[in-house]
């Protein structure tokens, strides 16, 4: 795909200085811009990299004013970085405008779809299954008896949505992500071995709401794990059974959440973060990498550490820590001169 200065300048509402007809078929970074290829500049750190780059095209901020001589042509815009994030969302809607229903594919008769999907080979819609206008599901993709997608739904190759799974509208499920499995759920009995407790419950995915590749999370035991609007969940995580995830809370990798936990909105938590079942963390919390989370958290705490401490806290104790074998020398010279 091909386009022009004014083309771009077009979508992303911004003027074009120098010429307009230059086009460009590729993206780069601007200390390695190509002929034919469109970059942008709005780290100041990498201006130098603009008298020099030979990208077609240059993003920059409307107030820019070269010191040297450019051979890019610029589009000016209010924000640059805001301007080229613009670009490559547009870029991806219509590189991923895939239509039609291609072959093979497994449709229940029971299954409903709406208008302008695209249904890629060897995908499966079960019994019951709803899906809304716009959606695409890609290559390879299960979805179970009774479950809804709702409008504009992405979800990529290879995915899993099981049974009841309730997916909210502009939802984006990445390949091998794995809504609705099984939680975790077993009873000892009195020879040690384990019942399995049967998972009734569902996964409700509401709006906007953006699973990572290779996540699963595990349908209720009874009632509904529940990630609400705006929820971003990075690659492989682990959400346990009657989870609740607050909205627009952002998680990253490789974090465990265990059973019946209720997390609140707009938390920002780290990778590899262990957190216990059944506790409630509140608002604005924020939990750095690799902490291990074993108590209720109160609105707009910061923690840090395992067990987590409060983050400023964990930090005045981690001088003290690295600090242990220094000071273990000098109680042991203290106590042998006192010894002596």
């Amino acid at each position: 795909m091909k386009f022009t200065a004014a083309q771009i300048a077009g979508i992303l509402e911004g003027e074009v200085d120098g010429n307009p007809e230059i086009e460009v078929s590729k993206l780069a970074k601007i200390e390695e811009g190509v002929k034919g290829s469109l970059t942008f500049l709005a780290n100041p750190k990498y201006t130098q990299f603009i008298y020099t780059t030979k990208a077609s095209i240059t993003i920059v901020d409307a107030n820019f004013v070269p010191e040297n001589e450019i051979t890019t042509t610029l589009i000016r815009v209010e924000d640059s970085y805001k301007a080229f994030s613009k670009l490559l969302d547009y870029y991806n809607q219509v590189k991923m405008n895939k239509t039609g229903i291609e072959q093979p594919v497994f449709i229940s008769e029971t299954a409903t779809y709406g208008e302008n999907i695209y249904l890629g080979a060897f995908s499966y819609l079960g019994d019951n299954v709803t899906i809304g206008n716009n959606v695409k599901i890609y290559p390879n993709v299960f979805i179970g008896d009774n479950a809804k997608l709702a409008d504009n739904v992405i979800v990529f190759a290879g995915a899993k949505i099981y049974s009841d799974s309730i997916i909210g509208q502009n939802c984006v499920i990445h390949s091998g992500a794995i809504v609705g499995a099984d939680g975790f759920g077993f009873t000892p009995n009195e020879k040690g071995e384990y019942t399995k407790v049967p998972q009734t419950g569902n996964v409700i995915l509401e709006a906007n709401v953006d699973i990572g590749a290779g996540t699963t999370i595990d349908r209720a035991t009874l009632g509904s794990t529940v990630i609400k609007k705006g929820v971003k969940l990075d690659n492989q995580i682990q959400i346990a059974h009657n989870v609740e995830i607050g909205e627009n809370t952002v998680i990253a990798a490789q974090t465990g959440i265990a059973g019946s936990t209720k997390i609140g909105r707009n938390c920002l938590i780290g990778g590899q973060v262990g957190i216990v079942g059944h506790i409630t963390i509140g608002d604005n919390v924020r939990i750095q990498a690799q902490s291990g989370i074993g108590r209720n958290v109160k609105d707009n705490e910061t923690l840090q550490g395992s067990p987590a401490l409060n983050y400023g806290d964990y930090n005045k104790s981690y001088v003290h820590f690295k600090n242990l074998p220094k000071t273990l020398e000098r109680i042991n010279n203290l106590e042998k001169k006192y010894n002596d």
